[in-house]
């Protein structure tokens, strides 16, 4: 399982990097502080169909306005179906560390614990 698990790190650390980074730009985006913008007319003569919510276009600026490329770059969309199915492998990748992980620790601990060596929780 370790074998694994550093193998795969060595491939998937590179993505697992890019989508962090840009899921955290994508938030910073979300949370950044702008000032308020007057909202668009809608055009003369336009009617919302009965039944849908129409909003007018929202005016942004600043970092705001990238908000929809850091989610596709998040999401690999950019990058057509080849990104796509990194980012999904990666999503999976994530899961295997997750699982792989702690199972490896929960046998270090338990072989730890077997062999009554200092009995604690964490290694020094």
């Amino acid at each position: 399982m370790r074998k694994w698990h550093r193998w795969l790190s060595v491939f998937f650390g590179v993505f697992l990097l890019w989508i962090a980074a840009t899921g955290v730009l994508s938030q910073v985006a979300v949370l950044w502080p702008v000032a308020e913008t007057p909202p668009v007319e809608a055009p003369a003569g336009f009617e919302c169909p009965e039944g849908w919510r129409c909003n007018p276009p929202r005016n942004e600026t600043g970092i705001r306005s990238w908000t929809g490329t850091f989610h596709h770059l998040h999401s690999g969309e950019t990058f057509g179906p080849i990104g796509t199915a990194i980012s999904v492998l990666s999503g999976l990748a994530m899961l295997f560390f997750s699982f792989s992980g702690l199972w490896m620790y929960i046998r270090m601990w338990t072989n730890r614990r077997s062999k009554k060596l200092n009995g604690g929780m964490f290694w020094k």
